[in-house]
Formats: C-alpha cells, sequence, structure tokens
C-alpha cells in the first residue's frame, strides 16, 4: 500500500482517470486540510489512492504524521472560542450555505466517491450525495434547537435551568465504506453544537473528506473548524485519539479497533462515542410477503457490495417459507449487474480493495465445508478480473454457532437459516455480539411489534431494511458501540450539560449554613 517514491502520480494514470475525478489536480497541494487550507503530510510516507474497479492507483499523497495531527488540534483550539462563541443563529447560516455549496458541487462529490470506493454512480448519485446534503440541512435547522430542560424553581429557593455547552475540540475517526456520508455524520452534529472537529478518514478514500472540508470553507463556516489530517490510524488515529487537546473522540469502524480507541481516550478521560461492527438479522416469518422480503434480502444484504455494517447479513425464515425464500433470492441475486461503477446499468461495483476481496472470500471458502453455497462464491473473469469485484453470493443450511453466522463479513454475503417458533426466531436474531439494527417482515402487527420490542439492535425495521433519515438517531447496541449519530439525539453526544441555580431569597445566611457552623 505504501509507496516511498515520489508523491506525483505518472501520466497515464491520471488521463486513465480524469474524465471520471482529477483527484491529481484537485488535491495536487497535498490530502491534509488544516486550518482552511490544502497541505502536504509530513510522516515521510507516501501512500495510494487506488481504483478499486481496476486496481490503478489514481491518486498519491504524503500521510499525515503527529505533526500534522497537531498542527490541526492547535487550529481547532484556536477557531474554538469565535465558533463557540457564534449564536446558534450564525452556525445555522453558516450550515445553510455549507448545504446549498455542496448541493452546486453533487456531480463532484458523487464522482470521487464512486472511484475511490468502487461505488456505482447511481448508488453515490442518488444515495450518499442527497443523504449527506440532507444532513447538512437538517443540522443547519437543529443548531437553533439545542435545548435545555425547563428553568423552574425546583428547591423552593433557587432557580434552575440547563445549558447545553460545546465541548471543544472533537477528535473523530471515519471508515473507508461510507467516507462522505461519515464525515458528514461526524462533523455536523458537532460543529452544529459548537465545537470544532479534526477528522481523520481512512487512508484509502480522503477525497470527499477533503472536498466536504473545501465546501465548509467557502460556505463561511471559519478556518480551523472542520480540520482533515489523512493518516494511518497507528500513526495519526492514534495520536489523534490519544491527544490531550481532543476533548472528545468519536469512532467509526471495527469493534476491535473500537476497544482499542476505548483504551486510549479513557487515558485523558475523554468523552467517546463509538459506532462499531453488526450482524444485522433479518428476520421473515410465516406470514411476511415472500416476494417483498427477498427483494428486501437483496438489497439489503448486497447495498455498497454488502459492506455496510447495517447490512443484512443473517436471514432467519420461518420453516414453511425457508426453501421458497433461498430459491428467489438466489434467482433475484442472479440478476443483479457487476460492472464499471461509472457504466450506465451497473448495479454492483467491487470491493474496497483486492485484500478485501480475499478476505470475503476466505469466509465463504470455508463456510463450503459446513453449508451450502446456493450462489455465486467467486470473483468474476473476464473484464472484471483486475478489479476487487465478488458475485453476490447466497450461503444456506449453515449452523448458527459457525463463523459465517457469527463474524462480521463485510461484503456480498447473505447466509440463511430456518428457524420454528417465533420464539426462536427472536432468540436466533438476538445470538451475536452485536446489536447495530434488524429488520422483521410480517402482516402480523402484534408479531412485529413483539419483535421490535425483543430484538437487541439499535434499529429495527419491519418490512424493510436499510433506510436512514436524518431526524432519527442510528446507533447501536452491545458489541456495536454506543452513542447516536444523525437527529437531535446526536447533541447529547457532542454538548456538555450545565446545571446553572440562582438563589432567589438574598438572604445573607442561609437555613443550610448551620449544618457546617452555629444553630437556626
Amino acid at each position: 500500500m505504501y509507496n516511498p517514491g515520489n508523491a506525483t502520480p505518472d501520466t497515464s494514470e491520471a488521463a486513465a482517470t480524469a474524465d471520471r475525478f482529477p483527484a491529481r489536480e484537485r488535491f495536487a497541494v497535498g490530502a491534509q486540510y488544516i486550518g482552511g487550507r490544502l497541505a502536504r503530510g509530513t510522516s515521510g510516507r507516501t501512500h495510494a489512492v487506488v481504483d478499486p474497479a481496476s486496481g490503478a492507483a489514481v491518486y498519491r499523497y504524503e500521510l499525515a504524521g503527529t505533526d500534522d495531527v497537531d498542527a490541526a488540534v492547535a487550529a481547532a483550539r484556536a477557531a474554538f472560542p469565535g465558533w463557540a462563541g457564534a449564536t446558534p443563529g450564525e452556525r445555522s447560516d453558516a450550515l445553510h450555505r455549507f448545504a446549498a455549496v455542496v448541493a452546486e458541487r453533487a456531480e463532484d462529490f458523487a464522482r470521487a466517491e464512486a472511484l475511490q470506493c468502487g461505488k456505482p454512480l447511481k448508488l453515490t448519485r442518488e444515495f450518499d450525495v442527497p443523504g449527506t446534503i440532507d444532513n447538512i440541512a437538517f443540522f443547519a435547522g437543529a443548531a437553533r434547537h439545542l435545548q435545555g430542560q425547563s428553568a423552574g424553581e425546583y428547591s423552593g429557593d433557587h432557580t434552575s435551568y440547563v445549558r447545553r455547552e460545546p465541548i471543544g475540540v472533537v477528535g473523530s475517526v471515519a471508515p473507508w465504506n461510507y467516507p462522505l456520508q461519515m464525515a458528514a455524520w461526524k462533523i455536523l452534529p458537532a460543529i452544529a453544537a459548537g465545537n470544532t472537529v479534526v477528522l481523520k478518514p481512512a487512508e484509502l478514500t480522503p477525497l470527499t473528506s477533503l472536498l466536504f472540508a473545501q465546501a465548509a470553507t467557502d460556505a463561511g463556516v471559519p478556518d480551523g473548524v472542520v480540520n482533515i489530517v489523512t493518516g494511518t490510524g497507528q500513526e495519526a488515529g492514534e495520536h489523534l485519539v490519544a491527544h490531550p487537546g481532543v476533548a472528545m473522540t468519536s469512532f467509526t469502524g471495527s469493534t476491535p479497533v473500537g476497544r482499542r480507541v476505548a483504551e486510549l481516550a479513557t487515558a485523558t478521560v475523554k468523552r467517546i462515542h463509538l459506532e462499531l461492527g453488526g450482524k444485522a438479522p433479518f428476520v421473515v416469518f410465516d406470514d411476511a410477503d415472500l416476494e417483498a422480503a427477498a427483494n428486501g434480502a437483496v438489497a439489503g444484504a448486497l447495498i455498497n457490495s454488502g459492506q455496510d455494517c447495517t447490512a443484512a447479513t443473517r436471514a432467519y425464515v420461518q420453516r414453511p417459507l425457508y426453501e421458497a425464500f433461498v430459491e428467489r433470492t438466489a434467482a433475484l441475486m442472479e440478476t443483479v449487474r457487476l460492472g464499471d461503477p461509472f457504466a450506465a446499468g451497473t448495479d454492483l461495483g467491487p470491493l474496497i480493495s483486492h485484500a478485501q476481496r480475499d478476505r470475503v472470500a476466505s469466509f465463504v471458502e470455508r463456510a463450503r465445508a459446513h453449508a451450502r453455497v446456493v450462489t455465486g462464491g467467486e470473483a468474476p473473469q473476464g473484464e472484471l478480473k483486475d478489479g476487487a469485484y465478488y458475485r453476490p453470493t447466497l450461503i444456506a443450511d449453515a449452523a448458527q454457532d459457525s463463523e459465517i453466522v457469527q463474524s462480521e463479513i463485510f461484503g456480498p454475503v447473505l447466509v440463511v437459516l430456518p428457524f420454528d417458533s417465533d420464539d426462536e426466531g427472536i432468540a436466533l436474531a438476538n445470538d451475536t455480539p452485536y446489536g447495530l439494527a434488524a429488520s422483521a417482515w410480517s402482516r402480523d402487527v402484534y408479531r412485529a411489534n413483539r419483535a421490535t420490542r425483543e430484538i437487541k439492535a439499535g434499529c429495527v425495521w419491519v418490512n424493510d431494511h436499510i433506510p436512514i433519515i436524518s431526524e432519527m438517531p442510528h446507533g447501536g447496541y452491545k458489541a456495536s458501540g454506543f452513542g447516536k449519530d444523525m437527529s437531535a439525539y446526536s447533541f447529547e453526544e457532542y454538548t456538555q450539560i450545565k446545571h446553572v441555580m440562582f438563589d432567589n431569597t438574598a438572604v445573607v445566611r442561609k437555613d443550610w449554613h448551620r449544618t457546617v457552623f452555629g444553630d437556626r
């Protein structure tokens, strides 16, 4: 992955991608964004952004080192007093302008995201970018609604009220699967509440995070409020999380890395927000609409090539529908069109890298010893052979305690298991360490309502799987972490609560003073 040579890509690489997104020209200065300006990293090492559809390097840059993190934190700390002191209306106005700038540049964002991630353009144009613009618009409004508890005389002699105040500098670490949306989820509630941010995107996918920060500056968000450091997790990420100038850490990624983040953050008693792994159950009861469930399973399992922590990964189907569900879902998976992310008609792009493709393939190969691969289970050849592609895969008849059922695969793989009673179906749904998302499929409102109560997950859909909206929170139970992204609930993550108490009596010697000196 690392290239210690010249940071400039060769002409053939640049020419091959110029019509997709001209990363070389747009970020010629570097892949760090500190104090409102692009800059080169100072780690002494370089990294290549690789188009996973072709395996070609499309942009090379100098990685951030600890000095860059220090500079970004210093810029964020310098910007904090002014931004925290701005009125909610002023912050709201800046975010409204921010939404307008991103909307004007929507095609740039869509193409950059497709290039670095391998996402089909229809996904970036119809999901990633519009969702991000909506998120900015939501927080532009929410910035004016940072409410505390109503004032009141709870002691009788005093008036109490609650203030919500920003925490300070937030050091955030985002993953590679949804770089643009994760940048938005990390940055927007934080700055809407008056904080400043240093974001470390995944070194594989920095392009849209840099575009996002530039758009914020161009919209009038003050320099230093949004900073980007693009480096490795071991160097830039760990230094950011442990930095004494950072007041809060927000991390999205795997559960094992989340444990490391928590370990580092607690050394300086930081606020921590963790959105970690998932293994979402998809529970189909025997009264469900089979066609709707099969369509929902294919879409819910394959979105973003299955690289989604809320993706449907474990389908539990009540036995009367089991064989029909397996047959119909396999048939639908076989209609999904793999291809060039920039080509019309492509449904599914590659995985993020060849290493990730090989990891997914290894799970499937090990599962063959104890389960049935119904469809897929291989990388395509022909014109797609150089990309990190993997065919949509359906696996049936695996054991509940097997690796393929219990572990997060993060690829286009769905495992289907049967169940008999409703009790068993719900128990199986809860039988992993994770609890990020789930869905229940039934035409019986009482049955579905029971599932929403008893499945332990931060989001439970009924007769659908995947949709999210800015007004509602996103976050998990159990090993899927804690805290919420999006919605007004996210302000609970990015604000401090202060109780203010006024004496109303003007009495010099209060009655309670006798507990310390004197008598009544």
